[in-house]
């Protein structure tokens, strides 16, 4: 299930319609409180582990929809952690954390029955993002209904990919709606160009940073033309939508 909460973000649901559950496992406390702060934001309920042993009698006792997971551990690896979870909990997706970069940790990890991963230093909305797909796909969340965010007047269907402000339609192009909905995700929140340039163009364009300006004055131009206006500049600092003033 989704629903839009009043900030304006898409939050998922488990299907009795209660917040959905995630355990985070790391032996770095600063990992762990970061990223428990970053996904509590989605709304979810967040329990978090230190070591191997702690990982597994949380799992017992908070049976979580996902599970975030280090490979290494003080008292056993991430594997060997996944190993025992899969005999208890064998459906719950798990998402790696490691400091390894090489193409056979990830196979190992991958092979060993875990669903994705995430190499360290990570983006918090990276992680975010390849939970929700994680936990959508596990079916820990009812997909039927529809997934719509919700800034003032103007709404963004995430499924249908359609938008209207007031309720008049509008037209966007992919790379528009992208934006838009990185903008949207984050209401009131100044986005800088280059946390812009890594969600939505995935890579840094270097010197060409002035494509997000480009791409901002499209979206102003067909969601704020002739209304008052929701994107505004932060000079030096980057963007932010926010509802229109009364």
């Amino acid at each position: 299930m989704t629903t839009t909460s009043p900030q304006g973000r898409t939050e998922l649901l488990r299907a009795d319609g209660s917040p959905v559950r995630v355990l985070v496992v790391d032996d770095e406390l600063s990992i762990t409180e970061l990223l428990s702060m970053a996904l509590r934001y989605e709304g979810w309920q967040i329990r978090s582990a230190g070591d191997g042993a702690g990982a597994l009698q949380t799992a017992r006792e908070f049976r979580p929809d996902a599970v975030v997971l280090d490979m290494m551990l003080p008292d056993m690896d991430g594997l060997a952690v996944l190993g025992r979870l899969r005999r208890e909990l064998p459906d719950v997706p798990v998402l790696f954390l490691t400091a390894k970069d090489a193409i056979e940790d990830r196979i190992a990890g991958l092979t060993a029955g875990g669903d994705d991963y995430v190499t360290k230093p990570f983006s918090l909305e990276e992680v975010v993002a390849r939970l929700r797909g994680l936990i959508r796909r596990s079916g820990a969340a009812d997909r039927r209904s529809e997934s719509v965010l919700v800034v003032g007047d103007l709404a963004l269907d995430e499924d249908s990919h359609e938008v209207s402000r007031a309720g008049a339609n509008i037209h966007l192009t992919a790379t528009e709606f992208e934006l838009l909905r990185f903008l949207m995700r984050n209401p009131r929140r100044v986005l800088s160009k280059a946390q812009i340039l890594d969600r939505v163009w995935s890579y840094d364009f270097g010197g060409q940073a002035n494509v997000v300006e480009l791409y901002i004055s499209y979206l102003r131009r067909k969601i704020d033309a002739g209304r008052e206006p929701m994107i505004h500049t932060r000079r030096g600092a980057g963007y932010l939508i926010k509802p229109a003033a009364s």
